[in-house]
């Protein structure tokens, strides 16, 4: 089912532009139609408290990506070579799966990784913005987005929750097959920074609103990077904003061999990055055990990725 034909004709919803006439079938960089494909619709317990609580949230997990991180933690349904677990549904049938979690007490509806499903996430909010309560819709994003795109989502997305993976643009080239990332998310977060600023909405059980909320996953024997990502936001953003520093990383498959993502994240350095955290007088967000890799590996082959 095509949400919206004439975004398709020549795609360039997100950075790459690939004009890929996918209305016709033909796919681009991310291999992706025009439909509904879903990893998976499920309750998730989030890394963020404020995103879902003891309730969860409903997480939309779009298949394919428009970048390829090599340590992508959910790499079986987010490559675009090769066998992926996915699942082809009309709008109907998402909406329901999304409406089954909400009558079930979920208040959040998350779109993971829909950079390159711009139209099919906004035919979701359209579908599902006349629900009482109406649900809060969280934006979750790897920040490889157009600015003009985010700019026209400003109605529609209530929360983003975008990674700034790198400052470093070899690295993004070596590690995401983008060089352009840290330029692309620095214009991204700037134009999420002016639609919703530093402060966090949150309602009368401390379940977040509206705002920003900016992720940053620290990759072990990389600490430059992750120190160059937190000194960026600190100067061109605030350091008001809300932060989840993350050291849930485990190597995956297609990282097992690599000279640093072969291994977990060291104590040292998620402590280096933690003090400059602190020195550049961060105060708002969450930080995570080392012991979090345990908690955050999905699979998706099961009937619920996180609770098998």
């Amino acid at each position: 089912m095509t949400p919206v034909t004439g975004e398709f004709a020549r795609c360039s919803l997100c950075p790459r532009a690939c004009g890929a006439r996918r209305a016709e079938g033909q796919l681009g960089y991310c291999r992706t139609g025009t439909g509904f494909a879903v990893g998976s619709i499920c309750l998730h317990r989030g890394e963020e408290p404020v995103l879902g609580g003891e309730r969860g949230l409903c997480n939309v997990f779009f298949t394919r990506c428009n970048l390829q991180c090599i340590y992508c933690q959910n790499h079986q349904i987010s490559r675009n070579r090769g066998p992926t677990v996915e699942h082809e549904l009309t709008l109907a049938q998402a909406a329901a799966c999304i409406g089954r979690a909400l009558d079930a007490g979920a208040r959040h509806v998350g779109f993971v990784s829909p950079s390159h499903c711009i139209p099919q996430m906004r035919a979701l909010i359209a579908a599902l913005g006349g629900r009482q309560p109406r649900p809060v819709f969280v934006m979750n994003t790897n920040a490889y987005d157009r600015a003009d795109t985010l700019a026209a989502l400003e109605a529609e997305v209530d929360v983003y929750l975008p990674d700034l993976k790198y400052m470093d643009a070899d690295l993004a080239a070596q590690l995401s097959d983008a060089p352009d990332y840290p330029a692309v998310a620095a214009e991204a977060l700037r134009e999420m920074y002016r639609q919703k600023g530093s402060r966090l909405a949150v309602d009368a059980d401390g379940q977040a609103t509206s705002g920003l909320i900016i992720r940053h996953l620290v990759l072990p024997g990389h600490v430059e990077n992750s120190l160059a990502c937190l000194r960026w936001i600190a100067d061109h953003l605030s350091a008001d904003v809300h932060l989840s520093l993350m050291a849930q990383y485990r190597p995956t498959p297609a990282a097992a061999g690599h000279p640093h993502l072969g291994r977990c994240l060291r104590p040292d350095e998620y402590e280096a990055v933690l003090r400059e955290l602190e020195a550049l007088g961060f105060w708002r967000g969450w930080t995570q055990a080392l012991e979090s890799r345990e908690s955050y590996h999905p699979d998706f082959a099961q009937s619920h990725p996180f609770e098998w």
